[in-house]
């Protein structure tokens, strides 16, 4: 027997969309298990990140770098990201969630273990720049996961998620503690490609996201998805037939001319507002994207200019690595408050609302840093910038993939974090050298300019996605 097609099924059978059946289902066993496993790509990118600030002084002092080739190896991999995070999201809307979150996985991790067998610092900014472009697939990893979440808890489901980002900065600072000292920088790019060789086992089990496969007309495979699910969750679906978009029921006899007329012309502005809200909704993201990696990058670095200009005389290698876990370590625990920040924030006042009220208050933080200020209060005004910068990330990083339709979410993911990434490349050549000489002023007013924009932009977004469903 043949299964039915939603799409010639007869006009009074029963309905329901993948968020009836999310919402249904709720947030269940099924849900965790995605969630650990999105989880993890995240902890391997947050690792590859924060692997930058521990290689460089061992590079530099290793082959005799210039500062400025030292902030280039960060450039480079942002530089990668930035192409990645376009490429892989379009092979994931293209060719499946899974596909993308397979082959971004498989190339990271062997990029990363052949950086570790770098015989030059020019290899190793090849190999890095291609680690780079395998970490930018790690937005699939959001938009996979959030697909399964449903609507009236997806603010709270993100929060969460985003404590594994935290996650992969503490374990990166303990494992550069411990590997550094003990063994080199080698086994410590060796440590740091393994979570993603880790996920490789486990890919097998890893459901394709269903919203996906109904927006590709895959309604049974869809539908065995959520069934799936269902059974995990010792739940059930809602009866009827899976559609990609909801069936009015109707007399069809009876009501034949008004469907000629009237549901075409309706059908028809519905389609060019939601076209206009998305594009509007996107251009907005793709703004406010661009201050992302200033915000998270902003406390570290003028921690250090604060020290070094404030000493004046340059420190050693192991006391500035020594200085440099304890700031990370202090920096990491600022992002739990903004997370526990965002959380109340985000279902509360709403996505835009939340933005732009954190990155408002990372802008006040950051304020007073523009003249000198003693270590105690340096560091209590960087712990409320980080908390600030990482709970207005995590409200972003929840309302790019809400804004997007499901056909083309992670490509336009893709491109926002890919803008954002313009940040990542600049930052370490430009920031970097003005603290380095310790204008602080200078360097401050670019890091309050930006956020100011992005949180002005933040207010003007057309779309509010608190409640609403991803199609």
């Amino acid at each position: 027997m043949t299964s039915l097609d939603p799409q010639v099924m007869a006009p009074n059978m029963e309905t329901y969309t993948t968020d009836d059946a999310l919402s249904m289902m709720g947030f269940g066993k099924f849900q965790a298990l995605v969630l650990i496993y999105a989880g993890m790509g995240w902890v391997a990118e947050a690792m590859e990140l924060m692997l930058l600030s521990f290689l460089g002084p061992f590079i530099r002092e290793e082959w005799n770098v210039s500062p400025e080739n030292e902030s280039l190896l960060s450039s480079v991999v942002f530089a990668g990201m930035l192409l990645g995070a376009c490429a892989w999201g379009f092979v994931s809307d293209k060719y499946g969630r899974r596909t993308g979150l397979i082959f971004s996985t498989l190339f990271t991790s062997g990029m990363g273990f052949l950086s570790a067998l770098s015989p030059n610092y020019l290899c190793l900014v090849a190999l890095r720049f291609l680690v780079g472009v395998g970490v930018g697939g790690s937005h699939v990893f959001i938009s996979w996961f959030l697909e399964f979440v449903p609507a009236q808890n997806r603010g709270t489901w993100m929060v969460i998620f985003s404590l594994f980002w935290t996650l992969g900065t503490i374990l990166e600072a303990s494992l550069a503690w411990v590997v550094l000292p003990a063994l080199n920088w080698r086994w410590l790019l060796v440590f740091t490609a393994l979570p993603c060789f880790l996920l490789l086992p486990f890919f097998g089990v890893t459901p394709e996201s269903p919203r996906y496969l109904c927006a590709q007309s895959r309604m049974s495979d869809a539908t065995a998805v959520l069934e799936r699910m269902a059974n995990a969750n010792q739940s059930a679906l809602p009866p009827g037939i899976l559609t990609y978009n909801r069936q009015t029921k109707f007399d069809h006899d009876a009501l034949a001319s008004e469907s000629e007329c009237l549901l075409p012309v309706r059908e028809k502005e519905c389609t060019v507002d939601n076209a206009k809200s998305s594009e509007s909704g996107s251009l907005a993201a793709l703004r406010v994207l661009l201050s992302r990696t200033a915000q998270i990058n902003s406390s570290s670095l003028l921690s250090d200019a604060n020290k070094s200009c404030a000493s004046g005389v340059n420190v050693g290698l192991n006391q500035k690595v020594t200085n440099l876990y304890k700031d990370t370590f202090i920096t990491s625990l600022a992002e739990i408050p903004g997370l526990f920040l965002s959380a109340v924030l985000v279902d509360w006042f709403g996505r835009k609302a939340s933005m732009w009220s954190m990155m408002f208050a990372c802008c006040a933080f950051l304020g007073p840093l523009v003249l000198q200020q003693n270590e105690l209060l340096t560091t209590i005004l960087l712990f409320g910038a980080r908390a600030c910068a990482m709970g207005s990330f995590t409200v972003l990083c929840l309302y790019a993939p809400e804004v997007y339709p499901t056909f083309v979410r992670s490509t336009g993911a893709g491109i926002a974090t890919a803008v954002g990434r313009i940040g990542g490349v600049v930052c370490p050549l430009v920031a970097v050298a003005m603290l380095r000489s310790c204008h602080q002023m200078e360097a401050l007013i670019v890091f309050e300019v930006i956020l100011c924009l992005a949180a002005v932009a933040c207010m003007f977004f057309p779309v509010e996605t608190k409640g609403r469903g991803m199609d």
